[in-house]
């Protein structure tokens, strides 16, 4: 898979590792890098052997810094509403991928690197790691999803706190208030990322996906709504061959082996 501004490697596990790879530009998102991502999201969720995403930036000091502020400099209302939908329609990619992911934030995620980050199943940040929304010091909001996302993330009171002053906080806070799931030193950061991956793809495949949809759906439309959909879920987990092989191997005392079925 070649692309100019990621890269895309697989590995034997079926661990995908995605890169925003623009260093020069602290791996800022223009078109054409939203573009990009937005069709490896589709390799990703379409080939069966890619089991979960891990995204990373290039580099040690970034891992997405923002969108790139000239593309916007230059947008009237019609043309920056299209950005704003296209770039929601491409992280919305991510988030509903059906594969856990992890971003792994080696440094800024500013902005729109931020709104990127919140879309993955979790966040691991270096220590050294700055996160945060700025958009309202440019005199314009959040447009990927920043302003709906990080309520659900850290509760309205601290979303507000972030989005209405646009300062950043570091890797400690962003841990403290639930913005990232982990601290992990620099070097040791797509490790810690692949060994978290690697828990979550030894269960059954079926049931990692559901449990993720049956969250959304909870989050997206209220617990009644979740509730229901969570005992349809159940009903498809518990008729699938990777429900009996799962309690087939607890019952014989060893491994299962799952084959998404």
């Amino acid at each position: 898979m070649s692309f100019q501004f990621l890269s895309f490697e697989p590995d034997r596990d079926g661990l995908a590792l995605i890169t925003v790879n623009r260093p020069e530009k602290l791996n800022a998102l223009n078109r054409e890098v939203i573009s990009e991502l937005g069709e490896a999201f589709r390799v990703a969720r379409e080939d069966a052997s890619v089991k979960a995403v891990i995204l990373t930036g290039a580099g040690e000091r970034a891992f997405v810094a923002g969108g790139d502020i000239s593309e916007l400099a230059e947008m009237d209302a019609i043309g920056a509403e299209r950005m704003s939908r296209r770039g929601q329609e491409i992280f919305r990619e991510l988030e509903t991928l059906r594969k856990p992911s992890v971003a792994a934030v080696n440094g800024f995620a500013l902005g729109a690197g931020l709104e990127l980050a919140m879309c993955c199943t979790i966040r691991i940040a270096s220590p050294g790691a700055k996160l945060g929304l700025p958009e309202v010091k440019l005199g314009i909001i959040a447009g990927y999803g920043g302003t709906q996302r990080l309520p659900r993330l850290v509760g309205r009171g601290r979303a507000l706190e972030l989005l209405l002053s646009g300062e950043p906080v570091d890797a400690a806070e962003a841990y403290r208030i639930g913005l990232v799931n982990a601290i992990a030193p620099q070097s040791e950061l797509i490790e810690t990322s692949k060994q978290w991956v690697r828990k979550v793809i030894a269960n059954g495949p079926l049931a990692v996906a559901l449990t993720m949809e049956s969250v959304d759906a909870g989050l997206d439309g209220g617990l009644q709504s979740g509730l229901r959909f969570e005992s349809t879920a159940f009903g498809l987990s518990a008729a699938s061959e990777d429900r009996r092989e799962g309690t087939r191997a607890f019952l014989e005392k060893r491994k299962p082996v799952f084959k998404a079925q």
